[in-house]
């Protein structure tokens, strides 16, 4: 699927969604605030959320460390403008800037001007995006020296009973979602190709989610 192929599937689905997604979300999409808390930015790091969607974790993590410069990107234009729009209501337009882009061929330094970023995280978007492995290595390219990439995304559940998981995984397939069961052997498979590199990979929840951290 192109681009622009991409963009506009996206934006059929979120047309409308956007204007409730926040206020549902919350109750499915578990480990985000977690994420935000882990990512111990720095005063002059720069920061990138790959999928920022409508804004909201950019703008939890701009308030919660001050003197960080926050960039997102997102393949849906619908989204973007709900972004737009709350990233200004916060008062945060100086400190978080948005961009459209895929996700894929990732390019900060043309989007954003700067070509490294200390730490990049991903909040339930690999298991939105058919290329997702090569989101990975488009992350891990533009990372800085003593970075990280955080991700947290749909487990498999396995601490769950069977109907939920099967349920769970038919209603998400609704919205063109699927959970990436191999990212920790993807993961893996990475960090081994990157000297000095670690991987640390958690199953909160009793597996509902996975949360990985990769350190350059």
């Amino acid at each position: 699927m192109t681009a622009a192929a991409t963009t506009a599937l996206m934006n059929r689905i979120y047309r409308r969604q956007r204007y409730v997604y926040d206020a549902t979300r919350k109750y499915f999409l578990l480990g985000r605030d977690l994420l935000i808390a882990r990512l111990a930015a720095r005063p002059g790091d720069r920061v990138l959320e790959i999928g920022c969607g409508t804004g909201r974790n950019l703008i939890l993590a701009a308030a919660r460390y001050g003197g960080v410069q926050f960039y997102g990107i997102d393949v849906s234009t619908e989204m973007l403008e709900s972004a737009i729009e709350s990233i200004g209501r916060a008062g945060l337009a100086a400190r978080v800037k948005v961009a459209h882009a895929d996700a894929t061929a990732l390019d900060p330094a043309t989007l954003f001007g700067a070509a490294q970023v200390e730490r990049i995280f991903i909040s339930y978007s690999l298991s939105m995006i058919p290329r997702w492995q090569d989101v990975i290595d488009s992350a891990l390219a533009r990372l800085a020296p003593g970075g990280e990439l955080h991700i947290v995304d749909f487990g498999g559940q396995a601490g769950l009973p069977r109907w939920f998981r099967a349920g769970l995984r038919r209603w998400l397939a609704l919205f063109h979602v699927t959970p990436r069961d191999d990212m920790e052997r993807v993961l893996q498979q990475r960090v081994a190709q990157l000297p000095g590199a670690t991987l640390r990979l958690e199953r909160p929840y009793r597996d509902y989610a996975q949360y990985a951290c990769v350190t350059r």
